[in-house]
């Protein structure tokens, strides 16, 4: 039996070293994988729209699509959704995130930055008006915190709240707040910095955006890093997994 193809769909972006980014890792979900079928795809900004891949689908092939995606949103939950519901035989995987190995690729971005356990850290996410987008995150940065000491707050650069510039000024609010404060729950130290760390997968407009929040530092994005292969394979494997025991079940 043939595997399903891969449709590798991510969001979409204007920058060309992004663009870059995505398309190297879906050579590397390729080259960890040799003979499966892994097609482009976008819900947004670039070509070709996930819409036409999946109608351009060789008849009677099954398909799975994956989301290049840190979270559940609306893209996942609604672009997707509707886009394999359009043609039998195709059918979604979980995005990327959260996952364990995600939160400790953002520690070792945070390490890579020179961030110390006195610095209080923002988890900048792209964010989505779905609100299981801001449960994934959380969870995410419950994950980070098992790894790190730093006081972590989730944010977003978009439809969700607090924003990145809002998470960034609230910090710094409480390490004014903590010269009188002593060792208060929750206080920053003051002698720490408050950095952005960039929960997003590649260069683009959110990332670049993060550098106008106020923060003292920025982390590099979570690409490149063969992770991400690793991860978007084995949400292709669960996906296949389970819809064979659906059509086993159903017999």
């Amino acid at each position: 039996m043939n595997s399903p193809i891969m449709i590798a769909c991510a969001h979409g972006t204007s920058s060309p070293q992004g663009a870059a980014e995505v398309n190297a890792l879906r050579d590397a979900i390729a080259a960890l994988r040799p003979g499966l079928d892994v097609r482009e795809a976008y819900v947004d900004v670039q070509q070709p729209d996930l819409v036409d891949v999946v109608a351009g689908l060789p008849e009677g092939e099954a398909a799975v699509v994956v989301p290049l995606l840190l979270s559940v949103g609306y893209h996942v939950k609604v672009d997707i959704a509707r886009a394999v519901k359009s043609r039998p035989g195709s059918l979604a995987a979980a995005p990327l995130g959260p996952d364990p190995r995600l939160a400790a690729l953002l520690d070792q971005r945070l390490r890579e930055a020179g961030v110390t356990d006195r610095d209080a850290v923002v988890l900048a996410a792209a964010g989505s008006s779905n609100p299981n987008a801001a449960v994934s995150v959380e969870e995410l940065a419950s994950q980070l915190s098992a790894l790190r000491s730093n006081r972590i707050v989730p944010a977003y650069g978009a439809s969700a709240k607090p924003s990145v510039p809002d998470a960034v000024a609230m910090l710094r609010e409480e390490a004014d707040g903590g010269a009188g404060a002593g060792e208060s729950a929750g206080a920053v130290d003051l002698g720490g910095r408050v950095v952005i760390a960039s929960y997003l997968l590649a260069p683009g407009y959110f990332h670049d955006q993060l550098a106008k929040a106020g923060a003292d530092l920025v982390t590099e994005p979570l690409l490149p890093s063969p992770v991400l292969a690793e991860i978007a394979l084995e949400r292709y494997d669960a996906a296949v997994a389970k819809a064979r025991e659906d059509a086993a079940t159903a017999k």
